[in-house]
């Protein structure tokens, strides 16, 4: 699947974030990012499913596990027109976009790292979530204990600098409370994406990062 050519070609892009270069370097793309890419998608399949039949694994070209290179500049200063990463979300299945419930496999020079979670959830879903961790705060202890204490991986994202509305500013869990978003992330090294067993580790992380997917899910009536 991935090879060193994989992250050459994104270093390339870094320095030649341009259309004409990329147009020069399309079967490059295609040869070194986005067939194996897509092959490591297909080859997730069978990990996912383990774990839960609604985390959805598309090969597709368009629309699928696979995020667009092609950067959305309109409200952004930033107007170079590719990324220069490539970003792997398997969704759930009732899911429409990336601030869903999900795993996330993230591929750049330097930074390389497997998440878990969801990402800037809209305020209903936000407050389903914050709402269970208060209601049943024992089992959102044992989520933490089994994905960061156990699993090795931190909870990451923006928090607020106050209680959110309804919540009481001493409860004992009132930093995750304030957390906007729920996502746990292990950075990997630079040659994992090279490693023959590069779809196990990432199979294993999934397994890990369970029981904070189950979580969110059942705040939000999904199955998993």
């Amino acid at each position: 699947m991935f090879t060193r050519k994989t992250i050459r070609f994104l270093k390339d892009l870094q320095a030649n974030n341009n259309r004409d270069w990329f147009q020069e370097n399309k079967q490059r793309y295609e040869d070194e990012v986005r067939t194996p890419a897509l092959a490591f998608v297909e080859a997730m399949e069978p990990a996912l499913h383990k774990v839960s039949p609604y985390i959805n694994a598309s090969s597709k070209k368009v629309g699928g596990s696979l995020m667009r290179v092609y950067r959305d500049t309109r409200f952004s200063k930033d107007k170079t027109p590719y990324k220069t990463n490539i970003g792997i979300h398997f969704r759930h299945a009732r899911a429409r976009d990336v601030h869903a419930p999900g795993y996330y496999v993230h591929i750049e020079p330097g930074d390389i790292f497997f998440g878990a979670g969801i990402w800037q959830p809209d305020s209903p879903t936000l407050l389903a979530v914050r709402t269970l961790i208060d209601e049943h705060p024992k089992e959102w202890k044992t989520v933490k204990q089994k994905v960061c204490t156990r699993g090795g991986l931190e909870l990451q994202g923006s928090s607020l600098k106050r209680a959110p509305k309804g919540f009481d500013p001493e409860h004992s869990l009132i930093d995750d409370l304030k957390r906007k978003d729920f996502i746990a992330i292990t950075n990997l090294p630079q040659n994992a994406i090279i490693d023959k067993d590069f779809t196990k580790t990432v199979a294993k992380l999934v397994k890990t990062s369970a029981p904070l997917m189950k979580f969110i899910c059942d705040a939000n009536d999904l199955m998993f």
